[in-house]
This record gives structure tokens, C-alpha cells and sequence, in this order.
């Protein structure tokens, strides 16, 4: 452990009293949601949420887009954002001359890989909701990213990631830990997906979080690794670059957590350089200037500048500076282990025929 980890772990400690005021707070307000002093609105309409307990990355866009890839194809699908960091106020819903700044950085790479799917933003779910459903009166079942502590809507099915090295159970609330939410929260998930987990994961690893965790007799728990795909350049998907153990990389994020990214670039690549930023950094030419400077150092015959596809929407609009640069992006998915891709796809799909099943009854 370096000395800056340990000072951090040890700042954070110090932090324990705010951290069991912040406790106690959530602990109130959940207690009146439960209570229904404070009320949780229900729609008769197929709503699916993904959230967590913590903050940081646990893959939450990643999973937005699998459910997007399993729903298309079979339901008129939206998914609704609350546009975190955009420069925009209320409700707004994709158009094609949308950018990232007005409807925030997730929401445009949903809408840019899926040109066909209704993308919205609201900061208040209670009222985009009955918006988007009025702007899109075809729609047939919505994605909710990053709702599960807004307890103002109740979804239908209910999906929290946690991440296999830093589980909601062995956390703590803020900011002497990561949690946001009460761990007990975790009750009103359907579907808990343990994520990141490595490739090589045992079954006794496995059932060893189950006991962690727990599950209800209505939950479902689910493990996913990361799956990088083949990087693509930034204004063109169908050019790619196929990564080598021979390529030097300058890596350029801005990511809420980047280790599982650098760990794969340094088996992936023969070496890879980086230019750190902060979650959701807005880029300016200061920006670029200096990652074109790092990448001229690089004295290599094979290299390339990579990024992250959050990272990619936020760099797009510096078009004139970066078309000559060997710019790509690389994507990323999750990808489930023991067996279970098929039994999570089903889940989902159930979920959204037997909800209009019963709306079709009470008819």
C-alpha cells in the first residue's frame, strides 16, 4: 500500500462522525418512504430501474446499454437519465442536433449507439416520466439509469449493481466509505448484479458473496466481468484497431474509476501512457493542446491515443483538432458468468410481457 492510499484510508477514517450523520439522515428519509409519509409514485407501464447503493463506477451505463440490446428488438424502448453534469435544467429528449453538454455525457452515448431509441433527460423522474410517454406515445417499456435512491417513482423490476471489490455489504456510508444508501436498501432490488468480477472466479468465491449478500427469496443475484471490444476511431466505428502486444497507448479518461481499464491495458499493450482527468471532465483546447504535446513524445511506429466512450462523447466536438490524430475508442460491455446470459435475458423479457399481460386483464 503507497503512502497515498494510506493517507486517504486514513483521512477517511477521520471523516466517521459526518459519515454517521450522513447514515442517519438516510435512514430517516428511507423511513418515511417506507412509512409513505413521503410517497413513491407507481405508473401502470413497464419501468425498469438500474441503480446502486454506492457511488463510483459499477457499470451502471454499460448495463443500461445490455438492457437496451436485449428490449429493442422486441419493445419500443427509451431510456431516461437524469443528465448528470449537462448545462442544461428539466426535461429534455434527444434530437439529432442534441450534444452532450445539453442532455450530459451517458445519455449521449446512448443516443449515439442507439440512434432508434427514445433518449430523455429529467432531473425529476415524477415528471419526465408522464412527459416522455406523452412525446413517445408508442413506447412499450423505459429505462430508468441511475434511479434506485430516487424513491419518488417505484419501478417494476429493480436491478443494483455492486462491485466485486468493493461490495455494498462490507461498505460504509459517506464519506468515510462509499455507500449513498443504507445497505438494508438492497431488500428492494429483484435483481442484484455482482460486476466486475474476475474471469477466473471460483464458484466457491461465488457462493462465498452469495452468504455476503444474502439474497431474498424473490432475488436473483447475477456476476459479470468486463468485456472490451475491438477499439474503434472516434468519427468512424467501422475503422478499427485491433490492440497488440506491440502498440504504445496513450490512454485519455476521465472515468469515475479507471483501474479495471489500466489493468487491461497492461496486459493488453506493450505500454500505455495516460492522461488522467476527472469523472465527467469537460475538455477544452488547453485540454487537447497538451494531449497532442504527450502523444508527439511518444516515439513509437505503432501507437494510438484510446479513450473511453464517455470520454469520447465530451471530445467529439473538437473535430478540427483531433481528425488526424489516431484517436479510438474503446467499448465496453458486460458479459455474464456461470451460465446465466440467457437466464438474465429471460428475466428481463418476462418482466416486460407479463407487465402488459396484466394490463391487458384489468382491461
Amino acid at each position: 500500500m503507497n503512502f497515498n492510499t494510506l493517507f486517504l484510508k486514513s483521512f477517511r477514517v477521520l471523516l466517521l462522525p459526518f459519515a454517521i450523520i450522513y447514515g442517519i439522515v438516510v435512514s430517516i428519509r428511507n423511513w418515511l418512504f417506507n412509512k409513505n409519509y413521503f410517497k413513491s409514485a407507481k405508473f401502470n407501464f413497464p419501468l425498469i430501474c438500474v441503480g446502486n447503493l454506492a457511488v463510483g463506477g459499477t457499470g451502471k451505463s454499460p448495463m443500461v446499454e445490455y438492457l437496451v440490446k436485449i428490449l429493442q428488438p422486441h419493445f419500443k424502448t427509451a431510456t431516461l437519465s437524469r443528465g448528470y453534469k449537462r448545462k442544461t435544467k428539466g426535461y429534455a429528449l434527444a434530437n439529432t442536433q442534441t450534444t452532450a453538454l445539453e442532455i450530459g455525457d451517458e445519455p449521449m452515448q446512448f443516443h449515439l449507439k442507439f440512434p432508434d431509441v427514445a433518449v430523455a433527460v429529467g432531473e425529476e423522474r415524477l415528471v419526465a416520466i408522464p412527459q416522455l410517454l406523452h412525446d413517445k406515445p408508442d413506447l412499450e417499456v423505459i429505462v430508468l439509469d441511475d434511479a434506485f435512491q430516487h424513491r419518488s417513482v417505484n419501478a417494476g423490476l429493480n436491478i443494483i449493481l455492486t462491485e466485486y471489490s468493493n461490495l455494498y455489504t462490507q461498505d460504509f456510508f459517506l464519506p468515510t466509505g462509499d455507500l449513498r444508501d443504507e445497505k438494508r436498501s438492497a431488500v428492494r432490488a429483484d435483481i442484484i448484479v455482482v460486476t466486475k468480477c474476475p474471469t477466473s472466479i471460483t464458484q466457491d468465491k461465488k457462493y462465498k458473496i452469495l452468504r455476503s449478500i444474502k439474497p431474498l427469496k424473490h432475488q436473483r443475484v447475477f456476476f459479470t466481468t468486463i468485456d472490451y471490444g475491438t477499439p474503434y476511431h472516434i468519427y468512424n466505428n467501422q475503422d478499427e484497431w485491433v490492440l497488440t502486444p506491440n502498440e504504445e497507448v496513450l490512454l485519455v479518461c476521465g472515468i469515475a474509476n479507471p483501474k479495471p481499464l489500466k489493468e487491461y491495458l497492461h496486459t493488453a499493450v506493450h505500454t500505455y501512457y495516460q492522461k488522467d482527468y476527472s469523472d465527467h471532465h469537460i475538455f477544452n483546447i488547453d485540454d487537447l493542446n497538451e494531449i497532442k504535446q504527450v502523444f508527439d513524445k511518444i516515439k513509437a511506429n505503432r501507437k494510438l491515443i484510446l479513450t473511453t466512450e464517455k470520454d469520447a462523447v465530451r471530445l467529439m466536438k473538437f473535430s478540427e483538432v483531433l481528425k488526424d490524430l489516431p484517436l479510438y475508442v474503446l467499448p465496453v460491455k458486460h458479459k455474464f458468468l456461470f451460465d446465466d446470459t440467457q437466464v438474465f435475458h429471460n428475466r428481463i423479457i418476462d418482466f416486460v410481457n407479463n407487465f402488459r399481460l396484466e394490463l391487458d386483464e384489468e382491461k
